[in-house]
C-alpha cells in the first residue's frame, strides 16, 4: 500500500493549496489509517472485498449444502424461508455470532430437490420494529411478482457458470473516452420496458457505428420504483430483473467488449431507497445498521437514506460491492453518482465562492471511503475507469491516491450543461459573451482529468428540457421535415450543432452524451408515475426520427458521427488545452487550434464575413475538413470544401508578424481546417 509521504506530492503540484495542507494531510492520513486497519486482519485491500462471496448464499461442495449469512447486529430472531420449505416462516432459525453475523447451513439431504436455482427466499427478522418479511442484503436478483407487485429475494446459482473465455478486454485500448450514457429499459421505441437483450440487439451496434467507443449503462442495480431512473437503490448485488437476468446482462457486456466498446456502471454508493420491504433501511430493526442513528441518516433532499462511511461492515459492503460488479460482471470502471453529497454534511447545498469551502463541513469518512474504493478499482484493474459526479470541484479528486488524492481519473464538467441552459435561457444570441464561453469551457486545471459534456439525461427529465427542444420547442413537431422553412428550426439546428463541436473541442479530455440527444430526441423523459397515468410514452427513444429520410433529425445524427470521427482521427481531447488564436468580440467569431487543426466559430446571427482574416499555428496551406453548414449536416453548403487558403504573413496588434488565412467566416457556422503536409 501507499507510504507514508514527508509532504504531500498534491500540494506540490498545486501549490495553492499550501494554505489548507494540514487538512489534505489528515484526509490522507484516515486513508492510510483504514488500509492498516484492513492489512492487520492480515488482507489485501483485493481479498478484503470478498463479503460477496461469504455472505448471501454460498455453497459449500465439502459440506454438500448451502451457507447463509446475514450481518444483522440489532436482530433478536432471524428466520429462512421461500418456496423450498412451502413459505413456513418460522421453520429455520439462524444462529447470531458475537460479530452479529447470523447464519444457517442447509444440506443438500434436506433441501438439496427444494433449495436450488430459482429458489424465491426471504428473511423474517425480529427486531425492535417488529416483525418483518425482508430481502438478504447480499442476494442477487430480486423479482417482482407481476400480481402482488411485492419484491422477493431468489437464489440465483446456474447450474453452467457464464463463460467469460476469451473476453480480455482493455478499456485503455479505446484512446479518449466517447460516453454514451444509456438507460437500458428506455432505450426501444415501444412504450414499454425494453431488456438487455434488446439492448444488445439494437442499441450497442448503433453506439459502435456511431463513433462512440465506451457506454455507460444507469439504473443497473435494482430499485424497486422505475420512475427513480435507478437512483433509489434497494438491492445493491441483484442486477434489475426487470431488465432480464443476470447472464444476460453479462453477454450484454460481452458483446460490447466484442465490438470494441467499454461499460462503465452508473454506481450508487451515496444513498439507498427507505423502503422496508425491499431495501437495507432498519434491517436488523435499528435505524443505524447502515445508516447514522436518527434524523442525520435520512437525506434531507432525496427521500433516501445516508450511508454510515465510518462503520467498517457499511465499508465492507460498498466495496464489496465494487469488486462484485467488476469481477462478476466485468464492467470497466464506475460512474460515482451523488460524490458531492457524499462528501459534505450540507450535501452540496452551497456556493462553493470560497476555497476554504472545500475543507469545512466535509465528511472525511466519505471521502476515506471513496479512496478506498478508487484504490480497489485501480488494484483490481489498472486501467479502469471511474468518474466523480461532484459539482464542487473538491481539490484532489482526480490525483492519485498516492499522490495524496482522491483517486477518480475524471469528474463531470458540470458547470458547462449547466451553463449552456443558462446562456439560451436568459441571453439573447445578439449579447452572447464570446469570452466567457471560452473561460467557461476552459475553466478546468490541467492535470484534472474532465468529462466534458452538453447536455446528459438530467437536463432531458421533465421540468427541464434538452437542448434540441430549448432551441426548437414545439416546432419540433411540425417543422422538422426537410421541406419546411423554419428560421426558428434553422437557428436551433445550426446551434445544436456549434454547441456541441465548442464543448468536444475545449471543455475536456473525455466526451459524454445521453443517448438519442445527439440527434435532437425531442421527448423529454418522463418514467411511468401517478401523475402521467403510469404511461411509458416519454420513456422510450424514437429512434427512427434519426432514421427517416424525410426529417433533420438525420442531419444532427450525421454531424455527431462527422463530428466524433474528426477528434478521434485527430486525438482532439488528449491533445491538452486549445491555443487561443484570435477573440473578435465585435463579430462574435473565436478561432483556436489543437496542433495543426484549426477551429473558427462565428457565433453572430446573422454577420458573415468574406476574405476574413485567421491566424493559424504555422505558414502553409489549409483545407476544410469541416464546416457546421455542410448540405450533409442539414445546413446550406455555403463553404466550399475544395477551396484551398494560402497563409500570408500580417502584422498583429501586439507588433508581431504572424501567419494568417482568409476564409468566408460565415455567421453562426463553425469551420474546421488542417494545414496540409505538402
Amino acid at each position: 500500500m501507499e507510504n507514508a509521504l514527508e509532504e504531500l506530492p498534491i500540494v506540490e503540484r498545486d501549490p495553492w493549496l499550501r494554505t489548507y495542507e494540514s487538512a489534505l494531510r489528515s484526509r490522507y492520513d484516515l486513508y492510510r489509517r483504514r488500509r492498516d486497519e484492513i492489512g492487520q486482519g492480515g488482507d489485501s485491500l483485493r481479498d478484503y472485498a470478498n463479503g460477496y462471496l461469504y455472505y448471501g448464499f454460498q455453497y459449500d461442495p465439502a459440506l454438500k449444502g448451502w451457507h447463509f449469512r446475514e450481518w444483522l447486529p440489532g436482530a433478536e430472531d432471524v428466520y429462512l424461508f421461500g418456496d423450498f420449505n412451502g413459505w413456513q416462516r418460522t421453520q429455520l432459525r439462524l444462529r447470531k455470532d458475537p460479530d452479529g453475523v447470523w447464519s444457517i447451513f442447509l444440506p443438500d439431504e434436506s433441501f438439496g430437490d427444494r433449495l436450488v436455482h430459482g429458489s424465491l427466499v426471504k428473511m423474517l427478522v425480529h427486531g425492535a420494529n417488529g416483525w418483518l418479511e425482508r430481502i438478504p442484503s447480499y442476494i442477487r436478483r430480486v423479482v417482482q411478482d407481476p400480481v402482488s407487485k411485492n419484491f422477493t429475494g431468489q437464489l440465483w446459482a446456474p447450474p453452467v457458470p457464464f463463460d467469460w473465455q476469451g473476453d480480455a478486454f482493455d478499456i485503455a485500448s479505446v484512446g479518449d473516452l466517447l460516453i454514451y450514457e444509456c438507460h437500458v429499459g428506455m432505450a426501444q421505441e415501444e412504450p414499454r420496458v425494453g431488456t438487455y437483450a434488446e439492448f444488445t440487439r439494437d442499441v450497442l451496434p448503433r453506439v459502435k457505428r456511431d463513433g462512440y467507443n465506451t457506454v455507460q449503462l444507469m439504473g443497473i442495480a435494482e430499485h424497486p420504483y422505475y420512475g427513480s431512473f435507478g437512483y433509489h437503490v434497494s438491492n445493491f448485488f441483484a442486477p434489475s430483473s426487470r431488465f432480464g437476468t443476470p447472464e444476460e446482462l453479462k453477454e450484454l457486456i460481452r458483446t460490447a467488449h466484442g465490438l470494441g466498446l467499454g461499460v462503465i456502471m452508473d454506481l450508487v454508493h451515496s444513498h439507498y431507497v427507505k423502503n422496508l420491504n425491499e431495501g437495507l433501511n432498519e434491517l436488523d430493526g435499528t435505524n443505524h445498521l447502515y445508516s447514522p442513528a436518527g434524523p442525520a441518516g435520512d437525506h434531507p433532499f432525496w427521500d433516501s437514506k445516508l450511508f454510515d462511511y465510518g462503520k467498517e461492515p457499511v465499508r465492507h459492503f460498498l466495496l464489496s460491492n465494487v469488486k462484485y460488479w467488476m469481477e462478476e460482471f466485468h464492467f470497466d470502471g464506475f460512474r460515482f453518482d451523488g460524490v458531492t453529497s457524499m462528501i459534505y454534511t450540507h450535501h452540496g447545498l452551497t456556493e462553493f465562492d470560497d476555497p476554504a469551502k472545500y475543507f469545512r463541513e466535509t465528511d472525511p469518512e466519505a471521502i476515506c471511503y471513496l479512496t478506498l474504493a478508487n484504490a480497489l478499482i485501480h488494484e483490481l484493474r489498472p486501467h479502469a475507469v471511474t468518474v466523480a459526479e461532484d459539482v464542487s470541484g473538491m481539490p484532489g479528486m482526480c490525483y492519485p491516491v498516492r499522490d495524496g488524492g482522491v483517486g477518480f481519473d475524471y469528474r463531470l464538467a458540470m458547470a458547462v450543461p449547466d451553463f449552456w441552459i443558462k446562456l439560451l435561457k436568459e441571453v439573447p444570441d445578439e449579447d452572447w459573451d464570446i469570452w466567457r464561453m471560452w473561460n467557461t469551457m476552459t475553466d478546468r486545471l490541467p492535470d484534472v482529468g474532465t468529462v466534458a459534456y452538453c447536455e446528459s439525461h438530467d437536463q432531458a427529465l421533465v421540468g427541464d428540457q434538452t437542448l434540441a427542444f430549448r432551441l426548437m420547442n414545439k416546432q419540433m413537431y411540425t417543422d422538422m421535415n426537410r421541406a419546411a422553412e423554419n428560421l426558428l428550426i434553422d437557428r436551433g439546428m445550426a446551434l445544436h450543432k456549434m454547441i456541441r463541436l465548442f464543448t468536444i473541442s475545449l471543455a475536456g479530455q473525455a466526451y459524454l452524451n445521453f443517448m438519442g440527444n445527439e440527434f435532437g430526441h425531442p421527448e423529454w423523459i418522463d418514467f411511468p408515475r401517478e401523475g402521467n397515468g403510469w404511461s411509458y410514452a416519454h420513456a422510450r427513444r424514437m429512434w427512427s426520427l434519426a432514421e427517416n429520410g424525410f426529417l433533420r433529425y438525420s442531419y444532427l445524427g450525421e454531424f455527431d458521427r462527422a463530428m466524433l470521427k474528426l477528434v478521434r482521427r485527430y486525438s482532439i481531447l488528449s491533445s491538452g488545452y486549445a491555443y487561443n488564436h484570435k477573440m473578435d468580440t465585435e463579430n462574435k467569431t473565436v478561432v483556436f487550434s489543437h496542433r495543426d487543426i484549426v477551429f473558427v466559430f462565428n457565433w453572430h446571427p446573422d454577420r458573415s464575413l468574406p476574405d476574413y482574416p485567421v491566424p493559424v499555428p504555422e505558414a502553409g496551406r489549409y483545407r476544410v475538413l469541416m464546416s457546421t453548414d455542410d448540405r450533409e449536416f442539414g445546413g446550406y453548403g455555403r463553404i466550399d470544401h475544395s477551396v484551398k487558403a494560402f497563409s500570408f504573413p500580417q502584422v498583429c496588434p501586439d507588433g508581431a508578424t504572424r501567419p494568417h488565412i482568409l476564409i468566408y467566416n460565415l455567421s453562426r457556422s463553425a469551420l474546421v481546417l488542417k494545414r496540409m503536409s505538402r
